[in-house]
Formats: structure tokens, sequence, C-alpha cells
């Protein structure tokens, strides 16, 4: 049987797997596709699902410039539905020869929007609505074949649509939590505009993940890069399945990881018939990070220096692939499509050397959310410990130090890192929490320790609530537990003299510091 899907057309937003992820949230089968794509092309994709809807992605950019990607405009006349989000939304202005330009005001973070008419899309919701907007350019002007839907004080026309087609607009994200009934505007579009139905199962991906990792290494062997996080702990139990004795799981430690970490890995999957060999590298890591000064040159050494690790122990054992745990997130910060901006490099993405020794580097999880990869975790049945673990970037505690990272520094975070995670846990806080932990800052501060001046380091706590990890809000504990996690740092990192708490959401930051 066919599944229903819809597609989403790729302009390089920061959230166009977030609006594939909502759609499958809503059990219904859904693909990333270039946004050029042709109606030739999606009459292909019908042989093998029944394409009901199109969606066209946000992207840091504006109609006007030059190399602004743009879509085939006949799909607009395949009586498919559509919906432009955000710069979608424009685009979809800009080729019905509307009005768009740079606005009076930009509009980032949440607005207030005024419901015209509650229909298609917008159907059963108030007459004001919280969304999040994320914007420049503003439409102003659309033909008389179209009808706005939703204004806000800055922006005439927040949502429009085609009086005879299914085609739609909306200037904001409702992909993302910030948007309070987000989900009911795409469940509108889903199942009211395409009329799908929910036949698809988060199941499939891990079927998908073994068939395709088979298929790759064939008779070979490999290696995958096993850091104990929830990415990679599910990557490897996926590797297992697949190739069984012929992988062999490296767990790198290069000495900036969490108290007992190495220990906690070993004994975990040695326990279930996992191959694991454990590869201390601390020396080596920190020689070459010895002056390193910029995140992204830290991210590129760390990614570097693993793979060839990884490339010394493949030959030991004679394995030609490399599985890595990467996720989407990972790749869509590192800038890894055509039109997307480069918010960081993550070390198992654009932190890997142009030249390696591996015939491919399979990613079984690469176009997964950290929600979906706890989900499959949880269907194959993987232990407890490890679908609750928090993430934990690959690179460690050397992107939680800012500025040069050297072994009093690495000593430093390291315990207060498990300060933050003794007194969160401890507090039952733990299980509603995405992440939580301590950042060494570059600033120092006078302080006052046994009635004596002290000047040392400053450390930020972040502690974050999120779904996916490509927005976050920071979390709000009580008082008394942030008063414990300082009052202990303090005390007990006499190198310490201040402990200041990160109250900013992502956007506009970023989970990690560096």
């Amino acid at each position: 049987m066919k599944l229903d899907a819809i597609l989403v057309l790729d302009f390089g937003g920061q959230y166009c797997n977030l609006i594939a992820r909502r759609i499958r949230e809503h059990k219904v089968y859904s693909e990333i596709v270039p946004c050029d794509i042709t109606p030739e092309e999606i009459g292909e994709l019908n042989k093998r699902m029944n394409v009901k809807g199109l969606i066209l992605s946000g992207g840091p950019w504006s109609v006007y410039e030059k190399d602004a990607p743009k879509f085939d405009s006949r799909i607009l006349k395949m009586n498919i539905p559509v919906l432009g989000l955000c710069y979608g939304h424009q685009l979809i202005a800009h080729f019905a020869d509307g009005k768009v330009e740079p606005g009076t005001k930009r509009e980032y973070g949440i607005a207030n929007i005024v419901v015209d008419k509650p229909v298609g899309v917008l159907k059963g919701l108030s007459r004001r609505e919280k969304v999040w907007m994320s914007h420049g350019d503003t439409v102003y002007e659309l033909p008389g074949d179209y009808e706005v839907l939703a204004f806000t004080e800055t922006c005439p026309i927040a949502a429009f649509r085609h009086k005879e087609n299914p085609i739609y607009g909306l200037q904001w994200h409702p992909e993302v939590v910030h948007t309070e009934n987000g989900m009911k505007m795409l469940s509108n579009f889903i199942f009211e505009v395409c009329r799908c139905q929910a036949n698809w199962k988060p199941e499939s991906l891990i079927d998908k993940a073994i068939h395709e990792t088979r298929e790759i290494v064939g008779d070979g062997k490999s290696i995958i890069g096993l850091s104990g996080g929830i990415d990679s702990s599910v990557a490897t139990f996926l590797a297992a399945k697949a190739l069984g004795e012929r992988l062999l799981a490296i767990y790198v430690d290069h000495g900036f990881m969490r108290f007992g970490e190495a220990e906690f890995v070993e004994r975990t999957f040695q326990k279930h018939g996992v191959n694991v060999v454990i590869i201390r590298a601390q020396e080596r890591f920190l020689k070459r990070l010895n002056g390193v000064i910029d995140p992204e040159e830290k991210r590129k050494i760390i990614g570097s220096e693993f793979i060839r690790v990884f490339e010394e122990a493949a030959k030991k054992i004679g394995a030609e692939y490399l599985i890595q745990g990467t996720i989407y997130p990972d790749r869509i910060e590192s800038g890894f499509r055509k039109h997307s901006d480069t918010i960081k490099t993550h070390h198992n993405v654009g932190g890997l050397p142009a030249k390696m020794e591996f015939k491919a580097i399979i990613e079984p999880l690469r176009d997964l959310y950290k929600d979906e990869v706890r989900e499959v975790a949880k269907i194959m049945g993987l232990p407890s410990e490890l679908v609750r673990r928090q993430p934990f970037p690959g690179p460690g505690l050397a992107v939680r130090i800012i500025g040069e990272v050297t072994q009093e520094k690495t000593m430093l975070v390291r315990k207060a890192d498990k300060i933050v995670t003794d007194e969160i846990e401890k507090s039952g806080f733990g299980d509603r929490l995405w992440q939580y932990f301590a950042v060494l800052t570059e600033t120092k501060s006078t302080g006052v320790k046994g009635d004596s001046r002290a000047y040392g380091y400053t450390v930020a706590v972040r502690i974050v609530e999120s779904k996916e990890a490509m927005t976050a809000g920071f979390a709000k504990i009580p008082y008394e537990v942030l008063e414990r996690i300082s009052t202990r740092i303090t005390n007990e990192l006499p190198q310490v003299t201040r402990v200041v708490y990160d109250i900013t959401h992502k956007p506009p930051a970023t989970i990690e510091w560096e």
C-alpha cells in the first residue's frame, strides 16, 4: 500500500526538517525534496507514494536577491495543495505578481496575529493567536484572485489563500513550539486541505536503516564512533543488528568526556553483546587544541582527529566503512544543504577532513530529530539508562570551555557539570528537561572567600526545555535549586568566584555556547 505523503521543498531554512518532523507526528509520511523539484519529478515520486500536498519551507533569503532559490511555478497548477511558510509565503506572493518588500519593522520572536477569516489552514483558530515570526521582508499586496486571512500590526498580509485553488501562505512558522496552535494549523493543512490518511508508522525507520547499512557494507566490515550519547548508541544498536560480528564500536576518550563515561560505555554495550574498544587519546587531542580559541576551529580539529583515530583503528581489523550517529540538527546547523547558513560546525559533519580512508560514511539517523531517535530507541528495547540520557556534544567539554582548552579548565568544567547534573537529577527535574550543564566562561571576576579577596572564573549554568533541539526555551528552575548549584560550585571549586544562569531561548542563542 502506498503511503499518503507531504513533500517539503527545501529552501535552506533552519526549520525545514522540523516541518517534515511535525508532519510525521501526525502519522503522515513526509519527505524533503529540492526546492526546484519539477512536476515531472513529483510524478515519479507518485509511483511509490501518494503526494497529497507540498510545503515550501522558509529560508535565509530575499525573493529579490540575485541567487535566491526559486520553485518551478508549474507546481501551482498541479491541483496539489501548496502551503508556503515564511520565505515560501513570500515566494508564492512574488510569483503571483504581488508586492514583497523589506518590512518597516522586522519581526523576530513571538507576534500576535489577528485572524480575519478562520478557514482552511486557519480553521478553528481564535480571533487572536500567538505565533513565531522570523522575517525581514513582508508581503504588502496580492492580486485579486487571492484573499488575506490574517495580519499583524506591522504585517498587513500575514496569511493568505487563493480564492479557488488550495494555495496558502503563512508568514509565521507553525512548525515551532512557540506558535501556540501551530500543530492545529499543520493538521488543518494535512487533513482538511490535503485529505491525507494517517497511515505511516515510525517502526519503518528501523527497517530502512538496517537495510541501508547492510546494502552499503555488503560482506565488508565497519567501525562505528560510539560516544555513549543517545544518537551514537541507537546508531550502534542498529548497526549491530545489520552487521553483527562485522561491526566494531570504538569509543574515543579524547579527555573531554563526563565523569565515568568510558566505564559506563564499556559496561553497557558489552553487556548487550556489542564489540567495544576504548581508545585513550587525551594527550593527542589536547596537544592539537593547544592555543586554539575559535570554536569553529576547535570543532574542525576535533572532527579531523576523530577520523584519524578511526582510520588507524579500522586498518587493524580491515574495516572500510565508518558509521556515525549524526542526526539532522547536526547537519542543518553545519550548513550542509545548498541554500542553508552555517550556524556552527559539528565535529562529525562540517568538521570532517576533506580526505578520508573510508569507502563510505554511513549515517543511519541523518534525517531524524533527537525525539525521534529516542522513539526508535524505545521501539528497539534499548536500556532505559540510554534512552533517558541528555544530549552531550561530540567535542565534549572542549566546547563548554570558552577560549583556550587546558587541563585545568577541563577539570573545572567537568566538576561543575557533575554538580549541575547531580542537583538537577536529585531535585527530580531531569525527566522534563532537554539539557542541563555548566560552561566555563573566559570572564573572571572578584569574589570573597574566607574573608579574603579572590579572583576567579565565572561559570554559566545552562538548563533548557525542548522537544527536538531546533528550538528551546530556558527552564524556569526554582531558585532554591539554582542556589544549591551555585553554592556547591563556588564552595567545591576554589578557582570559581561567580555563577550565572543563562536565560536565553533558542533562537536567538544556540543550546551550547560554542
